[in-house]
């Protein structure tokens, strides 16, 4: 059986990239709250499926196609694979089974998300880049800096989505597309990690373009408002080729899920997934790289020294967390506590490797007065003593500037603020919940319902759908997690996810982790220290 996908895809193109992640990840949410909220753990043995996909238990269940609940929206314009006439019409339906349908499924949405996202860059292109007006008001070289090398990272996408069209129409039974997507990865998506290393200059010439020239301004504006863009913003159209690479590495992780183990669809999504962990990697750290010698730059500018200077900037070190902390002055008599403040305030520059403590000064500057290496850190938190040491905790230099051993008494304005704190200086504490990474078999989970951009360096963006363990959590609100599909950690509010009741989920969230990654033991040996900011 072959598939015309030419005219099948003509149908997704009326839809842009942005709509469909939207509306995939939402779905998902909704089908994951559903099995969390329906199925009995008392009752119902581990499910092989995956959290989004899961059906209630049926006696005709291998009689009849699942219903895939991710697109399941008739007026959504999502199409199904097993919705497509020609499916409809072969019979295949009768005879494949329900987990090859689901596989069926994953593979197809890999395709016309592409479909999607190619319409979608397409638009930022003709409409955006290529606009006459705005050309004539942009410099050559703001243009360079604003779209970058978009018209690369186009033309992969179309020959990408050519070679899986081509897979498509081969067999309405799609045979693979990792093969596909693995090939591509290696030998042409090199062009992502340009695009997105480029993020931070493309961020500061959009904000700059926008305030010193009205014009800009104004034709911005107004081609924003073409129905063409749906009502979406020129920025979503920017950020496009990120959100795309990342979203491409949980989808092969579904396909992943999904396919028979030991088999050679199986090695071979295991190999695609791979490869776009390192591109998504490269990516971030492109970005990261710019920002953080900046950053560096700026910190050092600010800071004298009373004790020997330690050099700040270095290619391998980066800012984790600063802020302001009160210290206590030490022992004080119930007389001199009414005459003397208990503690006075000193400010913190915590790096990746090393602490550097001060006193801010007049002039926007930090008077250095002791330091430590991260490593020869430890904290301890007091146990409540009343108000005036409620949020309190001892922070231990080994080795200090002076070569000696020093104890620091240190209040935090609230719960979470002295909770970040302790886990950011001595990562290796253990926290209240303990890591997947551990293999624990239960272990509290939390999925995003809200996007979340972090503010702070220890704290982690999120996007919809994306599920995580829950490592610590405070009274004022604020949770200590980490990501399942890449094992990042960070801070976020409580409030941005809902909590994954049913142990028999939580339990398969991990299986299916470990499963994603077990291309590689070594790493996941490494995983409990990697990214502890």
């Amino acid at each position: 059986f072959t598939c015309n996908l030419s005219d099948l895809l003509r149908s997704f193109l009326g839809l842009l990239y942005q709509e469909y992640r939207d509306k995939s990840t939402r779905e998902e949410i909704e089908t994951r709250r559903l099995q969390d909220s329906q199925t009995d753990p008392e009752e119902t043995s581990p499910s092989e499926e995956t959290p989004s996909e899961a059906e209630p238990t049926s006696t005709i269940e291998n009689k009849a196609p699942p219903q895939i609940n991710l697109l399941r929206n008739s007026n959504s314009r999502f199409n199904l694979w097993q919705d497509l006439p020609e499916v409809q019409s072969s019979g295949v339906l009768s005879i494949l089974q329900p987990d090859e349908i689901k596989l069926q499924e994953a593979m197809f949405e890999l395709v016309t998300s592409e479909a999607s996202y190619y319409k979608s860059l397409n638009l930022l292109v003709s409409h955006f880049m290529e606009n006459e007006r705005l050309k004539k008001i942009l410099h050559q070289s703001e243009a360079h800096i604003l779209f970058s090398n978009v018209l690369d990272v186009m033309a992969v996408s179309e020959r990408f989505l050519l070679d899986l069209e081509q897979r498509v129409e081969e067999n309405i039974v799609i045979s693979d597309v990792c093969d596909i997507v693995y090939q591509h990865t290696v030998n042409h998506f090199s062009v992502y990690i340009t695009y997105v290393s480029n993020q931070t200059y493309q961020e500061r010439a959009y904000k700059q373009l926008l305030q010193d020239k009205p014009a800009f301004r104004e034709v911005i504006s107004q081609l924003e408002l073409d129905p063409k863009c749906k009502g979406l913003s020129f920025s979503s159209f920017l950020i496009l080729p990120f959100q795309r690479i990342t979203r491409l590495k949980l989808l092969v992780q579904n396909i992943l899920k999904k396919v028979e183990e030991k088999s050679d669809r199986e090695s071979t999504a295991l190999d695609a997934h791979k490869e776009l962990e390192t591109v998504v990697k490269a990516c971030n750290e492109g970005v990261r790289k710019m920002s953080r010698t900046e950053q560096m730059i700026s910190i050092q500018k600010k800071l004298e020294f009373k004790i020997k200077s330690v050099p700040i900037i270095s290619h391998s070190r980066w800012l984790l967390k600063q802020g302001e902390l009160q210290q206590m002055n030490g022992p004080k008599t119930s007389r001199t506590l009414r005459t003397k403040k208990l503690f006075r305030e000193i400010y913190l520059f915590l790096f990746n490797d090393l602490l550097v403590i001060c006193r801010q000064i007049p002039g926007d500057k930090y008077q250095v007065f002791d330091s430590a290496p991260r490593g020869l850190l430890r904290v301890e938190e007091l146990e409540d003593q009343g108000q005036s040491l409620a949020n309190v905790f001892i922070l231990r230099l080994l080795e200090n500037a002076d070569d000696r051993e020093a104890s620091y008494m240190l209040k935090a304005s609230s719960q979470s603020e002295m909770k970040r704190w302790m886990i950011s200086l001595a990562p290796n504490r253990r926290t209240k919940f303990v890591s997947f990474t551990s293999r624990l078999v239960d272990c509290p989970q939390i999925q995003c319902v809200h996007p979340y951009v972090a503010q702070q360096p220890d704290e982690l963006s999120l996007e919809l759908a994306d599920v995580l363990n829950i490592l610590d959590k405070t009274d004022d609100g604020w949770i200590f997690g980490e990501r399942l599909h890449d094992q990042e950690r960070g801070w976020f509010p409580s409030s941005m996810g809902e909590e994954i009741l049913n142990p028999k989920i939580r339990a398969q969230n991990l299986k299916e982790c470990f499963r994603v990654h077990k291309s590689d033991d070594s790493q996941r040996r490494k995983l409990g220290s990697r990214n502890r900011q």
